[in-house]
């Protein structure tokens, strides 16, 4: 939906990290919608699917991906320089990656463990040799299941303009995956029958066409074969799942979309990173609202197969209690993946309108290994709560701090994080911050339209 004002306004915030509400005043002279895309929907329009018994995808649909996808993967792995097992059959020969170090291994799931762990090894007769390509970064993941990984989420990852107070994040798309991030999140809006990634507004922050944003997931993903990305959806406007089927498939991101054979999966039904690397089929998609997985069986449910904490919190707390979807159990949470919403906001109050921005002073904080308000704190929080951790760390601006919220997921992951981060920003994308103590919001409201700069 668009936003039109009529205000003869320009007002300059002071703001620091304490303020936790901020509320602008002036004349309007139209009605204006309640923004309120970043926060929790309320309405009857936003319901969650409830599933009495696991449905079981037909098993021809996964053999004819496996099939259709096996000769693409190997010619990419043909040229790496990975050290693997090669297993013959009458058929065909499969190349397995192994994730241990000197013996072939099984992977199991431990959904009580403190830590994400290297899959149990079970020693063989005859030694394998030792598997060298990472998966994911580490060679430790690709005996992993997807589902025992924890994973470094860019929250609003395409809104990335400059001097946008409402933008989050601060390199482009290609830079955050190739700086570790793993889930990609964003929020789309339909405007005129094109699907457009939009921050509440597209009168606000457009990032351009859902299509042109999994164009550019694709081309990372094509030049990068042994790396399994999740890309979450946000259904901004509440619309039918085939409305993304065109852009998704149009932009290539579909054909490396992998297809559950459960509906919905728990826990221990996810395959390890070598089984989807293996299949090509390393682009795992959720949508928040309305999924449909009988229609569209790649484009998977959000909420039945993975929970959040408090969504787009002031509360530098964190709580890590089970926000979306309401009313499950604790059985049902704990069969679940679990996603950690750790971006601090701030709420900016604009005549009856309510936004929240990323909350600028408080980041070398809020991304940080320790400390009260710490992504490090609560990711621990949440493992002791748990008794795992969680398997998405939500954030905003990923690189302030030069990659502390990545030490953190691999803490997690039990494996050590020695990569240096993250991309070179660009002089013109600087954060609105000044010294990382107070920032300065400019709001220009004029005829048609309005504009945060910073």
């Amino acid at each position: 939906m668009f936003l039109s004002l009529h205000i003869g306004l320009l007002v300059a915030v002071e703001a620091y990290a304490q303020i936790s509400v901020l509320t602008l005043s002036g004349s309007n002279t139209r009605s204006v919608p309640n923004l309120g895309g970043d926060l929790v929907p309320t309405g009857t329009e936003a319901t969650y699917a409830s599933y009495a018994s696991t449905i079981t995808v037909s098993s021809s649909t996964a053999a004819s991906s496996v099939n259709g996808s096996m000769s693409l993967l190997s010619s990419s792995i043909a040229g790496s320089n990975a050290s693997t097992a090669t297993s013959s059959t009458t058929s065909r020969t499969v190349t397995i990656l192994t994730g241990s170090h000197g013996a072939s291994s099984t992977a199991s799931l431990n959904a009580t463990t403190a830590q994400n762990v290297t899959a149990t090894q079970t020693t063989s007769m005859a030694p394998q040799p030792t598997n060298t390509q990472p998966c994911n970064q580490y060679p430790e993941f690709c005996t992993r299941k997807y589902s025992n990984i924890t994973y470094v989420a860019a929250h609003n990852s395409p809104f990335t303009n400059p001097n946008n107070a409402a933008a989050n994040q601060q390199l482009s798309v290609t830079q955050q995956l190739d700086d570790g991030i793993r889930m990609l999140q964003g929020q789309t809006h339909l405007v005129d029958n094109t699907l457009y990634y939009c921050h509440t507004s597209c009168d606000l922050l457009n990032a351009g066409t859902a299509q042109s944003y999994f164009a550019n997931i694709t081309s990372w993903v094509k030049a990068h074969p042994y790396d399994v990305v999740t890309v979450l959806i946000g259904n901004g406007d509440y619309i039918g799942v085939g409305n993304f089927t065109s852009p998704l498939e149009s932009s290539g991101l579909a054909a490396y979309a992998y297809t559950p054979p459960k509906i919905p999966m728990s826990l221990s039904d996810w395959p390890t990173l070598s089984e989807m690397i293996l299949t090509n089929k390393r682009v795992v998609i959720f949508l928040d609202y309305d999924a449909n997985q009988s229609l569209v069986p790649y484009i998977q449910d959000e909420f039945s197969q993975l929970w959040e904490t408090p969504f787009d919190p002031t509360n530098q707390s964190f709580p890590c209690t089970v926000q979306r979807p309401p009313g499950i159990s604790r059985n049902q949470s704990e069969e679940r993946m679990y996603m950690l919403n750790h971006n601090l906001n701030t709420e900016i109050s604009l005549l009856g309108t309510s936004l929240l921005v990323p909350n600028f002073p408080a980041l070398s904080v809020t991304n940080n290994v320790s400390g009260f308000g710490s992504l490090g704190l609560s990711a621990n929080q949440c493992t002791e709560e748990w008794s795992r951790p969680p398997n998405f760390l939500l954030v905003d601006y990923y690189n302030v701090d030069n990659g502390t919220v990545f030490e953190v997921a691999a803490q997690h992951n039990n494996v050590t994080y020695t990569r240096k981060c993250c991309g070179l920003v660009q002089s013109s994308a600087s954060l609105p911050v000044d010294g990382m103590r107070g920032f300065s919001v400019v709001v220009v409201a004029a005829a048609m339209g309005l504009g945060l700069i910073g």
